[in-house]
């Protein structure tokens, strides 16, 4: 799929998570369960954490892993989430850094926009801002935050180098980038991953982890970590898998133990190379 095809594909998928939730259905967006069980979305945040948020907040959430919680945030930092969706890492980050800092977050989805400056409003955070752009084309300036977080989001994007080269264009020298994300390890045939896909919805797009590591390091980053957060065992998957109508038993063959959430860890130099 070309790339204007696919954006749009993520697009509409992630809008239409968002319009569940204001409806009242809920959004299911990496398969069958999403979120009731599921090992990928379920039970990522602490109940101490999100009290006080309002609940369509826990209901958008997508992602595969805390990385509020991950990136030891301090007070006064300004940091900036790519692909916010209903603003639950937004709201938690700003809350972290307090009234001096501030946290960003960046969408190219309208209704997720939407939902997340309503859970803005509904939460009474004012040090927010919600971006309308693109992973790619990041609408801030150089050295305009210190810390990036991401959810579950880098795998969906279309060109992962320019992703990664934004990031660190935004980043002050010194920033950190701190991301939970979807990576495999070891090769996973195509086909297998095509079928994943219907449940356990981007690791069509997920990075091998020595190919992660490697693109990070092209676009200038250093101390780049990769620790696993939950390695995807299939076989407590066989009922969901089965759902979606794929193959369990090949499928748990050929990739058991080899999809994961891991959290990503880089600083941009504090001097340049």
């Amino acid at each position: 799929m070309d790339e204007p095809n696919l954006k749009e594909v993520v697009r509409r998928k992630y809008g239409q998570a968002a319009l569940r939730v204001t409806s009242g259905v809920g959004a299911a967006c990496c398969g069958p369960g999403a979120g009731h069980g599921d090992p990928v979305t379920s039970n990522l945040y602490a109940p101490a954490e999100t009290k006080g948020l309002p609940p369509g907040v826990l209901a958008a959430s997508l992602g595969c892993g805390n990385p509020t919680a991950l990136a030891a945030l301090a007070p006064g930092e300004i940091v900036l989430d790519l692909g916010s969706g209903g603003g639950i890492d937004v709201l938690l980050s700003a809350q972290r850094v307090g009234p001096t800092g501030k946290a960003y977050g960046l969408d190219m989805t309208d209704e997720m926009l939407d939902l997340a400056r309503e859970n803005q409003q509904k939460a009474g955070v004012p040090n927010v801002e919600f971006l309308k752009g693109e992973l790619e084309s990041i609408p801030l300036p150089e050295g305009a935050v210190d810390v990036i977080i991401s959810n579950c989001v880098i795998n969906l994007s279309v060109d992962k180098d320019r992703t990664l080269a934004e990031a660190f264009r935004v980043l002050r020298p010194g920033g950190r980038l701190a991301v939970s994300d979807v990576v495999v390890r070891g090769p996973v045939p195509a086909e297998i991953r095509r079928g994943l896909e219907r449940w356990l919805g981007c690791v069509a797009g997920a990075l091998d982890e020595s190919d992660y590591r490697a693109k990070l390091a092209r676009v200038g980053f250093e101390a780049i970590e990769l620790e696993p957060t939950r390695v995807y065992r299939l076989e407590d998957a066989r009922e969901l898998l089965a759902g979606a109508g794929l193959d369990a038993d090949a499928i748990v063959r050929h990739v058991d133990g080899q999809v994961m959430s891991a959290f990503v860890r880089a600083r941009k130099p504090v001097a340049a190379r």
